[in-house]
């Protein structure tokens, strides 16, 4: 297919350009439009009033509501143009559109015309074209086909069940469009991620849904909040900023969405079985549900999770179809002797920057438990826009292989570089963090034992679901944490932590995530060391940490 619009408009700026994929939730500061994504070439940028060019995004589904806030506030590129499918920001852009009247252009380039707007230092979006001092590169207006709709689906659209449902219905078809999707398909569960206060631009498009009578029609869960919904003013949390959170998570709960709030739905036992057609997001769920329960979703964007749950129907479109489900690239991962728990989402971040467009198998791991399997698929989806990878021999789906795929190595000396480049700390550690994604209670029993009867001297958070929590409270486990000095949180998550709760006096934190070592020096403004449950207890008992290769990798 040539070169198109996906979203119809004009725009004129300073061209930017990358090779490397953006997540903009946790890689852009929508207040300011900077890319704060510290491992990032365009680190320090700023995308405002930008003909930003670069083949996709990767990461968080939340992208969606950062562009929209970004949009609304005038902050946002003046364009988007990409080379590869992208639904993201590009479904961002469609609200701004479509509730707001705010447009920014989104354009697909062929591999050519990418390469030569990549190299202008300026660039017009006109009807038809991309124009330069330089050249002229002609665009097509958007040639997707409207996909087959059901008589319930013509309903819904048009009207018959309210503004909402039509509202919702105008642009989940317009997304299915732009995803090649011949028609719609019902989904049994949905699962929110625009519950999280990444923008006030979130709560302005929930409370709208809301006031217009929005209501969920399947089983939907939430992922986790900003802040601790019933305690977040006894923890200090200024009403500036917990009120609009708590207001954005009671609107999806008005809207009849379960408050289960947990970034790891898998964990409930509402969790999908294989084959289910399910429309999740949240980018660590997705990833799981697909490569480890073997479910169905797509990685929508938030704002069309809302969409589908409403309507109970999905665009039938990428891993929903199982030619695309095959794995793409195959890594073969070096075996490394007396590997720990780090090995899992220091693998899963090494393997999306190995294949960060493409579904990869992963091979030579060898057995991996659900807890291991969370922390790679987490990881994983830092650094790839792939909603799901397999591991030979142990996901449901490893056999599914296309002969056309090609071979990468993971060595012993990848490893190794890529604990350094997490661990950008130093030895004084002054804050430990657990539970990115929400802990399990495998990780949570874990912790406790490797503290071993001592008593934290650094502060130390652990955030996990309201159903992990009631189920640690039971075996006395979240009992023997709180004696041990750790504090343990429900409802958010620590990519939505903010100060008080985050401890303001931290200079260098401490985790066991591979997601949230990617993305904490951006969000919190911290020095990272990421290493092993194990090295995490350590550092939580005596406030340091060596900072030496792990002994399995020297």
């Amino acid at each position: 297919m040539g070169s198109r619009f996906i979203l119809e408009g004009t725009a004129k700026g300073r061209v930017l350009a990358t090779n490397e994929p953006l997540s903009f939730w946790g890689g852009v500061d929508p207040a300011t439009s900077r890319v704060i994504d510290a491992h990032h070439p365009l680190h320090g940028e700023t995308l405002a009033g930008r003909v930003l060019v670069m083949p996709g995004t990767r990461g968080s589904c939340t992208g969606s509501g950062v562009l929209l806030d970004m949009a609304l506030n005038g902050k946002a590129p003046a364009a988007l143009v990409f080379s590869e499918p992208e639904d993201v920001v590009t479904l961002g852009a469609m609200i701004a559109a479509e509730m707001f009247g705010v447009r920014v252009p989104v354009l697909r380039l062929e591999e050519a015309a990418f390469a030569a707007l990549s190299r202008l230092q300026e660039a017009a979006v006109i009807s038809g074209a991309i124009e330069a001092p330089e050249m002229t590169l002609p665009v097509a207006s958007s040639a997707a086909a409207t996909p087959e709709l059901s008589t319930r689906d013509l309903a819904m659209l048009t009207g018959a069940d309210g503004e909402a449902l039509s509202q919702a219905m105008r642009i989940l078809v317009a997304m299915a469009a732009n995803q090649g999707a011949k028609r719609l398909i019902d989904v049994t569960q949905g699962h929110i991620d625009g519950c999280i206060y990444a923008s006030p631009a979130n709560l302005t498009f929930a409370e709208k849904m809301a006031d217009m009578g929005a209501q969920v029609r399947i089983p939907t869960t939430m992922n986790a909040i900003s802040v601790d919904r019933e305690n977040w003013r006894q923890q200090g949390v200024p009403d500036l900023f917990g009120g609009p959170a708590q207001r954005l998570a009671d609107a999806y709960v008005r809207m009849g969405c379960r408050p289960s709030f947990t970034c790891a739905p898998y964990l409930l036992d509402t969790a999908p079985g294989e084959g289910e057609v399910i429309g999740w997001s949240e980018s660590n769920a997705v990833i799981f549900a697909n490569s480890v329960l073997g479910a169905r979703t797509a990685k929508h964007p938030d704002f069309l999770d809302l969409f589908i749950a409403m309507t109970g129907r999905a665009p039938l479109a990428g891993v929903c179809l199982d030619e695309n489900r095959a794995a793409q690239r195959v890594l073969d991962v070096a075996a490394i002797p007396g590997a720990d728990d780090l090995f899992w989402p220091l693998l899963g971040w090494l393997a999306g920057r190995a294949s960060p467009d493409r579904i990869p198998l992963l091979r030579g791991v060898g057995a991996a438990s659900r807890a291991q399997l969370q922390a790679l698929c987490a990881a994983f989806g830092t650094t790839s826009a792939a909603p799901m990878l397999h591991v030979d021999r142990v996901t449901p789906e490893a056999h599914r292989v296309s002969p056309t795929a090609d071979h990468h190595s993971i060595t012993h000396a990848d490893f190794a570089r890529a604990w350094a480049e997490l661990n950008q700390g130093g030895e004084t550690i002054d804050l430990v963090a657990i539970g990115s994604p929400h802990a399990s209670p495998e990780e949570c029993r874990a912790f406790l034992a490797a503290l071993n009867g001592g008593r934290v001297l650094v502060p130390t958070i652990i955030t996990a679901g309201r159903r992990i929590l009631e189920e640690l409270q039971a075996e006395d486990t979240l009992a023997g944490l709180a004696a041990a000095g750790v504090q343990v949180l429900p409802d958010l998550c620590w990519c939505s932590i903010s100060e008080p709760v985050f401890p303001s006096a931290t200079r260098t934190l401490m985790t066991n995530s591979g997601k949230y070592a990617h993305y904490g020096p951006g969000l919190s403004g911290r020095q990272i060391r990421f290493d092993s449950l194990a090295t995490c207890a350590g550092a939580a008992l005596t406030g340091r940490a060596a900072k030496t290769l792990p002994a399995w990798l020297s």
